[in-house]
């Protein structure tokens, strides 16, 4: 629906009476005192850079349409800085599109006197622009308020999860402490283990080991190294170094340990060391399968103990072939996994470095020993593995020395 309004002519020396006419159409109309201040300081800026203008209005449905003519609408690239911008009109007119309030309410007073009316107008802004800073303000605070619960919120995530990581710390102690048993009294025997995990975040393996002694006196130390990282190949190598003890204890010959053990579960796949030393004679007997050689450690020089044999989950498992040797007293016994010797890609070059490593720290008390070595064999780590090493000093001086088998 449209229809015209009443219309008024004004030129420079009549700006009032254009500001007049506009305030009276908006205050027929019920259009707020903060549009109208806008529209009245837009239409007279237009008014006096055309040189005059005539005022005519008309109603098109739910909206003011005031227009001002003849005048060219401002370039957005001219000085003109409009509070409320025209709309797009006829050529040689500006509009304003003004929407009609939903309820017109208690309409604004209209001032006759020009000064007052812009003083209700600049009073109206004003009032607009003080509720607004007061809403900044308000928002602002409430910001503050929620960025401070936010870091609360986030402070007490951080002590929840750091709690949660201690705990976790400490039951995957106790889980080490269960899974690697302490070492056994033996006398003319001392013995030490490190054990260093992959990573932070997988502080279990399949790097485990088991030592005992059997009713005869004699030592028995399994070393298994089970395929894969994690709870499931912890679980594997369990079930190796359980099934090696239960044999063991039995009374199976040593050389039969692997090949049984790889009976239990198919899907097992381990390499095993086993050690047998005797403290009474200073003899040692050493099976393996498919794991890295045990390391001997003398006063005058070191020597690797390979012995055939396959392990478990491999094809033909079981061991081929017995060590025998006669340690003396102060000789030093080394069983590790492959996570020693293989930190820098290069087993045959860190087997060396381990044999002049361990020689070089001989001395030392075996659980600093067994530390250390790990440590410096860890110097320049390229590929992270669970690392297990496991020191036996031979200590029995009463016993002759007979040499090397």
């Amino acid at each position: 629906m449209t229809s015209d309004v009443p219309t008024a002519r004004t030129t420079p020396d009549t700006t009032r009476a254009l500001r007049a006419r506009v305030r009276h159409l908006c205050h027929g109309y019920g259009i707020p005192l903060e549009q109208r201040a806008r529209l009245v300081l837009s239409a007279t800026t237009v008014a006096r850079a055309a040189g005059g203008a005539t005022v005519t209005a008309r109603l098109d449905q739910n909206a003011l349409v005031i227009i001002l003519g003849p005048a060219t609408p401002p370039d957005p690239g001219t000085a003109l800085d409009l509070p409320l911008p025209p709309e797009p009109s006829e050529p040689g007119t500006v509009a304003w599109r003004i929407p009609l309030p939903a309820t017109t309410g208690k309409a604004e007073p209209v001032h006759t006197d020009d000064e007052a009316a812009t003083e209700a107008e600049l009073r109206a802004v004003l009032a607009r622009a003080d509720a607004l800073e007061r809403d900044h303000r308000e928002l602002k605070h409430e910001l503050a308020e929620t960025n401070s619960g936010v870091l609360a919120m986030y402070v007490e995530l951080a002590e929840r999860d750091e709690r949660l990581r201690r705990a976790h710390a400490a039951i995957f102690r106790e889980l080490e402490d269960a899974l690697r048993p302490p070492p056994p009294t033996v006398a003319g025997v001392e013995l030490a283990v490190h054990y260093q995990p992959a990573g932070e975040d997988t502080p279990t393996g399949g790097d485990l080991y088991d030592w005992f002694v059997l009713p005869d006196g004699t030592l028995h130390i399994t070393v298994v190294d089970a395929v894969g990282h994690g709870v499931t190949c912890t679980r594997t190598a369990l079930d190796v170094t359980h099934t090696v003890r239960t044999l063991a204890i039995e009374g199976h010959p040593l050389d039969d340990l692997v090949r049984r053990a790889a009976r239990i579960n198919p899907d097992v796949m381990a390499t095993v060391l086993l050690a047998r030393f005797d403290p009474a004679t200073g003899l040692l007997h050493l099976a393996n399968g498919s794991h890295p050689p045990a390391l001997l450690v003398r006063p005058e020089d070191t020597a690797y103990l390979p012995a055939d044999g396959r392990g478990v989950g491999f094809p033909l498992p079981g061991s081929t072939e017995i060590r025998t040797t006669r340690l003396a007293p102060g000789d030093l016994l080394l069983l590790y996994t492959d996570g020693l010797i293989e930190s820098r890609g290069d087993a045959d070059t860190d087997e060396i470095r381990l044999a002049s490593t361990a020689h070089r720290h001989a001395a030392l008390p075996v659980d600093e020993l067994a530390a250390t070595v790990v440590h410096e064999m860890h110097d320049d780590v390229r590929y992270t593995d669970d690392t297990l090493l496991l020191a036996l000093r031979y200590t029995d001086t009463d016993l002759p020395f007979i040499g090397c088998g």
